[in-house]
C-alpha cells in the first residue's frame, strides 16, 4: 500500500488513539508519522506489529528528542562581522550556557521530550513513524517495547543514557554510552556544550580522576574574505601597488 493508504488504514485501526496522523509526500519518497500518548502506546505497538494488514515486524531505530528549544536559532544573520558573532559570550538559548548559571529553555508549545521509533514491514514493504511524547519532563517515562521487538534494549538504553528517559519495564536500564558515573545526560538541550567535568590520569593517586572543566567559552569568529588588500603579503602588495602605478 502507499503512504495515502497506510495512513487511512491506521487511522481506521486507532480510531481515538491518534494524537495526530500526518503524511508527507514529495516526488522522491512517502512517509506517515502518527503520534500516541504513553498509556495507549504498548497496546498500539502491538497491533502495529500483529496486525496482518499492517506487520510491522522490525524496529529499526528508536531515539530521544528534546523539544525545549525547538524552532530557536542562534545563527541567523544578515551580514558579516569583523568582531565574530557573540554566540559564545552572550547565548541565545539554554544550550550554550555554563553549568550553574539560569537556564530559561525556550517555549516550543509541546511536552519537552519525546521518543520517536521507527518501523519496517518488510513483508508489505512499508514504514512508519511513531512518536511519543512523555507526560513529564521532571521523569519522562515511555513503556519499554522491549517485549515486542528484543532490538529495542540497546536503542532504549541509548536514549535513556543521553536524555534521561527512562523504560518502564526494560529489564536491564543502564549507561550504555558515556561512563557509569558521568553526571547528567548530554543530548539535553540545557546540558552544557563544555561538560560539567574532565577527566585525566593523577599520577599521584595512580587512577583516573575527575575535575571541573578547565575550557573556557570562546567567541567563534568567521572567516571573511575581503577585497581591499588587507591581507595580501609583500609580493602580493608589490603587485598590486604596480598595477596601481600603472
Amino acid at each position: 500500500m502507499n503512504v495515502q493508504e497506510l495512513s487511512q488504514a491506521l487511522a481506521s485501526t486507532f480510531s481515538s488513539q491518534l494524537q495526530s496522523n500526518v503524511v508527507v509526500q514529495n516526488d522522491v519518497y512517502g512517509e506517515v508519522t502518527i503520534e500516541v500518548m504513553p498509556k495507549d502506546a504498548l497496546a498500539v505497538f502491538t497491533t502495529l506489529r500483529d496486525d496482518a494488514a499492517l506487520d510491522f515486524d522490525q524496529l529499526t531505530d528508536i531515539c530521544g528528542v528534546d523539544y525545549s528549544e525547538y524552532g530557536a536559532v542562534e545563527w541567523e544573520t544578515e551580514s558579516s562581522t569583523n568582531t565574530g558573532f557573540s554566540r559564545g559570550v552572550e547565548p541565545a538559548t539554554s544550550a550554550r550556557l555554563r553549568f550553574g548559571e539560569d537556564i530559561e529553555p525556550t517555549n516550543s508549545g509541546r511536552p519537552r521530550f519525546a521518543v520517536v521509533y521507527h518501523l519496517l514491514s518488510v513483508t508489505l514493504n512499508h514504514r512508519l513513524r511513531v512518536r511519543v511524547y512523555c507526560d513529564s519532563e521532571a521523569v519522562p517515562v515511555v513503556p519499554s517495547v522491549i517485549e515486542l521487538w528484543p532490538a529495542a534494549n540497546w536503542y532504549e538504553r541509548e536514549a535513556f543514557d543521553l536524555y534521561g528517559i527512562i523504560f518502564e519495564g526494560h529489564p536491564d536500564l543502564r549507561r550504555i554510552l558515556t561512563d557509569y558515573g558521568f553526571v547528567g545526560h548530554p543530548f539535553r538541550k540545557d546540558f552544557p556544550l563544555i561538560g560539567h567535568v574532565e577527566m585525566k590520569y593523577d599520577e599521584q593517586q595512580k587512577r583516573v580522576v575527575y575535575q571541573p572543566v578547565t575550557i573556557e567559552p570562546r567567541v567563534l569568529v568567521p572567516r571573511v574574505i575581503r577585497d581591499d588588500g588587507r591581507f595580501n603579503g609583500p609580493e602580493e602588495a608589490s603587485a598590486e601597488a604596480e598595477k596601481t602605478d600603472a
